[in-house]
């Protein structure tokens, strides 16, 4: 069983840099998508708050209808389609 939105945050995850900090701090960023960018006193710490950031981007991105960028063939822009109830009980 696939997860689309999981599978689109691990792509996307694969996708960051990280950079150390003059300070030692660390900042991490996801080029592919515009803004989304975290710091953090540990490189573990900067990760999950470079994830944190990416689902709450992908999710205001929803929000306010935002073209997402497309990453390694995961398109979330794709319109859903519903199914009627009668049809899916067919099944």
């Amino acid at each position: 069983m696939k997860f689309i939105l999981s599978e689109y945050i691990e792509e996307a995850m694969a996708t960051a840099e990280f950079d150390k900090l003059e300070d030692g701090n660390f900042v991490g960023r996801i080029p592919l998508c515009k803004g989304v960018i975290a710091f953090g006193k540990t490189l573990r710490e900067c990760e999950k708050e470079l994830r944190s950031i990416l689902e709450d981007w992908i999710l205001l991105g929803f929000k306010l209808q935002h073209a997402l960028p497309i990453i390694n063939g995961i398109n979330l822009n794709k319109e859903a389609v519903n199914e009627s109830l009668v049809s899916m009980q067919a099944s």
